[in-house]
């Protein structure tokens, strides 16, 4: 009884481990192909140290702003496409897929449609940071102007996270990629919301334990969004298929009952067509009764 206790014990000890392993080699990798982006982003918090007027910190702040959106589709969109692809392989219960041939082999085959989406993003970025800058600069209190730039803002985020699990997941045009990107963001706005406040704890847990970040925010961020995602994404595909096979349930019925009236002319018909030589096939069917059940 003891050994059996104490082997369940170890097993739950080398699954943990296997976790953390996993997590934290993705993590790293994460990082490590998107690190310009990274370093440059840490220019940002190191504006803020920089001695002059606020004009002067706000140019250099927008100067770093614009090296760090240059980088994000170069670097971080790539690579975190990359780690979506793993978290993926985690949630669809491939655990053991090998880190460093899956990761690499995804961020190879996603690059182009993770640097246009990352183009798209970040101008999409821009016209938010525009709005935010104009909003601020009236000075108004809170108003609808605000309200509108929040709700923009929750939906940018959680399209964000969206399009990289559907990257991961589904292969797709750029242009359905998109479509569906932002489909699913403001069709399921519950899942939007649940997306980022789960997210959002994770960044408040990883700020009060920093060592987290280096080894496992990324990760945690990847494998909560893509099981977030893939939880919508198989309740929709029981809807659909539920759907199709009442309309095919249907449409069955409804062959049937042009079944039954053709087979009731037909016995009308029967002694007419006799006399003339042109008695229809046992069981047959005319042209336009196949074109419509097709």
């Amino acid at each position: 009884m003891t050994v059996v206790e104490m082997r369940g014990m170890m097993g739950g000890l080398y699954r943990i481990s296997e976790w953390i392993m996993r997590l934290s080699v993705t993590n790293v990798l994460w990082i490590l192909v998107s690190l310009p982006f990274f370093i440059l982003l840490l220019g940002i918090f190191g504006v803020g140290a920089i001695q002059g007027t606020e004009q002067e910190q706000l140019a250099a702040f927008q100067g770093v702003l614009f090296w760090v959106s240059l980088s994000m589709p170069l670097f971080f969109f790539p690579g975190t496409s990359a780690m979506f692809s793993m978290t993926r392989k985690w949630v669809m219960g491939d655990t053991d897929a090998p880190l460093l041939k899956t990761f690499f082999r995804s961020y190879k085959e996603n690059f182009k449609q993770a640097v246009l989406g990352g183009v798209v993003f970040v101008l999409l970025g821009y016209v938010l940071y525009a709005d935010y800058r104009f909003y601020i600069s009236q000075e108004s209190g809170w108003n609808f102007l605000g309200i509108v730039f929040i709700v923009f803002a929750v939906l940018y985020a959680a399209a964000l996270f969206n399009f990289f699990s559907l990257l991961s997941h589904l292969n797709l045009t750029f242009g359905q990629l998109l479509k569906n990107t932002f489909l699913l963001t403001i069709g399921a706005p519950l899942n939007s919301v649940a997306l980022l406040v789960t997210n959002g704890f994770l960044l408040y847990i990883s700020s009060k334990y920093t060592f987290l970040i280096p080894f496992f925010l990324g990760s945690l961020i990847g494998l909560n969004s893509f099981f977030q995602f893939y939880r919508l994404f198989t309740r929709m595909q029981d809807k659909q298929e539920k759907w199709k096979e009442k309309e095919e349930a249907k449409r069955q019925e409804e062959a049937a009952g042009e079944e039954g009236e053709d087979a009731s002319d037909r016995s009308e018909d029967a002694p007419n067509n006799r006399e003339n030589g042109q008695v229809l096939p046992s069981g047959g069917e005319s042209d336009g009764n196949r074109e419509r059940r097709d």
